[in-house]
């Protein structure tokens, strides 16, 4: 098979679109993006070494089972599920904005990128109000091995010490499969008569006998790297978020001066398009993760 001869002194790339058929630009965000998928990608790795290799690791349905301004109304992944959607339609608006930017449609992309940073911020005030529950000690979640936590880890930062207020406490056990409740009455009672009895039991009453027990305390405040990773990961992505909010903003800005109509094109509304949806993507693996499993 011949080969065709390349003329001394020709480069295969002098810039512009070929080889890739993208700009320069594009070319470095795609490759920031690998790079920080890569990192991600780390973390993501290293929690799951860790809460593969524990028993005792918290339950995710009782963790993230309140809504604001319900309280311990025990409804699993609710909130965290209007979390994602709204990061989700957020994803959709910035498509529609760089649709917008490909007709040249000035008004069409200020519309969406609002859209857009509104998302973007409903979003960060979700993760906020979540971090601000769980750190105030005022949550308490069962973990796997039948015992309760009450987060945070240490109970230095918990404004209740180790005692958990009664309401709390019942509010925490209901709904809770009769097995567990019996593996907490056991370890509370340490072998006392009547909980050989729990088998008979209802859970009404294996509630009561836990509730009314005086000296009721944290069993197992859980494992420190369930909230290192968790407020480690989730502040991570809660930072890009934040970044790509700040990044839209400048963005909806040179819009609205018409700066991208005097250059003749909308590649940075792109550009940065690519970004919101790698947090976007993201975002999946982190609630896959941490929610889910």
């Amino acid at each position: 098979m011949s080969t065709a001869a390349i003329p001394a002194g020709t480069k295969w790339w002098n810039g512009g679109r070929s080889p890739f058929n993208a700009s320069y630009g594009k070319v470095m965000m795609w490759y920031f993006l690998m790079s920080d998928a890569f990192t991600f990608g780390a973390f993501l790795i290293s929690y799951g070494t860790i809460r593969f290799s524990v028993n005792d690791w918290p339950d995710p349905n009782q963790v993230f089972n309140s809504v604001p301004f319900l309280g311990h109304a025990n409804l699993p992944l609710v909130f965290v599920s209007i979390m994602t959607f709204v990061l989700i339609f957020s994803s959709v608006t910035m498509v529609l904005a760089v649709h917008e930017g490909h007709n040249m449609n000035r008004k069409g992309v200020e519309k969406f990128m609002i859209l857009t940073i509104i998302g973007g911020i409903a979003f960060l005030s979700c993760q906020a109000w979540e971090w601000t529950h769980l750190l105030t000690g005022e949550h308490v979640a069962l973990l796997n091995d039948g015992t309760l936590s009450v987060l945070p880890t240490t109970a230095s930062s918990n404004p209740w010490g180790t005692h958990i207020p009664h309401e709390v406490m019942v509010a925490a056990l209901q709904n809770t499969p009769h097995e567990q409740l019996a593996n907490i009455a056991g370890t509370l009672h340490h072998g006392a008569a009547e909980v050989h009895n729990t088998a008979v039991m209802n859970n009404t009453e294996l509630v009561n006998m836990i509730s009314n027990t005086a000296d009721f305390h944290v069993n197992n405040v859980g494992r420190p790297a369930f909230g290192s990773y968790f407020f480690g990961i989730t502040g991570f992505h809660g930072f890009h978020v934040f970044s790509g909010v700040v990044i839209n903003i400048i963005m909806y800005i040179k819009t609205k001066l018409g700066h991208f109509d005097q250059r003749g094109h909308y590649e940075m509304i792109e550009k940065a398009g690519l970004y919101w949806h790698f947090v976007d993507l993201v975002w999946v693996f982190v609630f896959l993760c941490f929610y889910l499993v």
